[in-house]
């Protein structure tokens, strides 16, 4: 069945390349896909299989396929939301929509599971187990879909979650995994500091909000330099330092918002309660009140050992064209809402290769001029394909 699934999703991948394309062209924020959602429904209907629709807090779709054979239940997930980000790609399917762009890849991912699950669907009396697929919304603006998506249920009887990103850290052809914690967490913070204005003629009868926030912008820099095992990583990132006022006014309040990445969780507690701890301490030494606002959001992403190696075996040990090398990729900083699902469930969340031909330094993800070698998408199939093959053909001989 392997082989004929692989000759499947080569014989449609100009399929899935015009979907990425039209999908592309049409890309919708987190939280307002609905057109996409109604897409992705209609690609699935009358192929027989279950359609959960507005699943979790947005437009998530749950498609369920029952295999002709008894087993466990793998769980395969694509994200579909696009960013706020004016595109500057030249390509021909550039986004019809003004300041809306698919910059992170979510259209490759959608269009390579559409595809990859209809193929599933047409051999699904040889499948022993249940696949079920996830096409997520909203992973780029916390809460993100995927928290809500565990939290309601879909995925209680999920035995393994599997799900990739593109990346141009390698050409197509190339797919990466990482054992273990891969993708940082992420926490935002807003402290609001009061204190009581002036003339800046007048400063003992006044007390400088500014000058108290500066000293919580120079303490807060310390905390990963002199509070985190330097072993551990840690970013503490001021974003926003809103003092704006005269310039012979002593401000009587300002606000300040920052991000917060860390990469476990225990540099995760430590940052959080170093971060309450400056706050407290700078309200005692200006006599000041802080309002502290600190909301975690993703998790750190941690892919279980065991699922991960059973991935690199598997995709090392076939002899396919398409994919041409699987090698450790290393620890990356940026945030992902699949971590949820690997909270729950054991799995793994591994990479496909996308670097365009003939380019030396690719633009990243989230780069208005980001761009993909579409031979990826069949790459991204395969890989996913034969994972999960191999993992419901095993778990059927335990």
């Amino acid at each position: 069945m392997l082989e004929q699934l692989m000759n499947m999703l080569e014989e449609r991948e100009d399929e899935m390349i015009a979907i990425r394309r039209h999908l592309h062209e049409n890309p919708e924020l987190s939280f307002q896909e609905e057109n996409t959602a109604a897409y992705i429904e209609d690609f699935y209907q009358d192929k027989g299989v279950e359609i959960e629709t507005e699943a979790g807090n947005g437009h998530g779709i749950i498609v369920t396929i029952k295999g002709g054979k008894p087993g466990k239940v793998v769980a395969l997930r694509a994200d579909f939301d696009a960013l706020p980000i004016n595109e500057e790609a030249e390509v021909p399917f550039k986004s019809k929509h003004e300041g809306i762009m698919h910059a992170c890849g979510h259209d490759a991912h959608t269009a390579y599971l559409l595809v990859l699950a209809d193929s599933l669907i047409q051999l699904r009396e040889h499948i022993q187990g249940t696949v079920k697929i996830i096409h997520q919304h909203a992973e780029e603006v916390p809460p993100g879909g995927a928290k809500s998506i565990v939290e309601a249920g879909y995925l209680d009887d999920v035995d393994a979650i599997f799900g990739v990103h593109v990346l141009p850290m390698a050409p197509a052809g190339t797919v990466g995994y990482r054992s273990g914690y891969t993708f940082n967490g992420r926490a935002y913070f807003k402290l609001r500091i009061q204190a009581s204005g002036g003339h800046g003629s007048s400063p003992h009868k006044a007390n400088d909000a500014i000058v108290a926030g500066s000293y919580f912008v120079t303490a807060a820099q310390t905390i990963v330099s002199r509070r985190v095992d330097p072993l551990r990583t840690g970013v503490v990132t001021i974003g926003s330092f809103d003092g704006k006022g005269s310039f012979n006014v002593i401000k009587d309040s300002i606000e300040i918002e920052g991000d917060i990445r860390y990469s476990d969780n225990e540099t995760r507690d430590v940052i959080s309660k170093e971060i309450q701890r400056i706050a407290n301490g700078i309200e005692e030494t200006f006599g000041v009140i802080c309002e502290l606002t600190y909301e975690p959001d993703y998790p750190p992403l941690y892919n279980d050992p065991d699922m991960t190696v059973f991935v690199a075996d598997t995709l090392k040990n076939m002899d396919d064209e398409d994919i041409k090398e699987v090698k450790e990729f290393p620890r990356l900083s940026p945030s992902e809402d699949f971590a949820y699902y690997l909270e729950k469930i054991p799995g793994s969340y591994f990479f496909i290769g996308c670097t365009p031909k003939g380019v030396k330094e690719p633009y990243f993800n989230h780069h208005p001029k980001f761009d993909i070698d579409e031979d990826c998408l069949l790459v991204a199939a395969k890989s996913v394909g034969a994972v999960v093959f191999e993992f419901l053909e095993a778990s059927h001989k335990e």
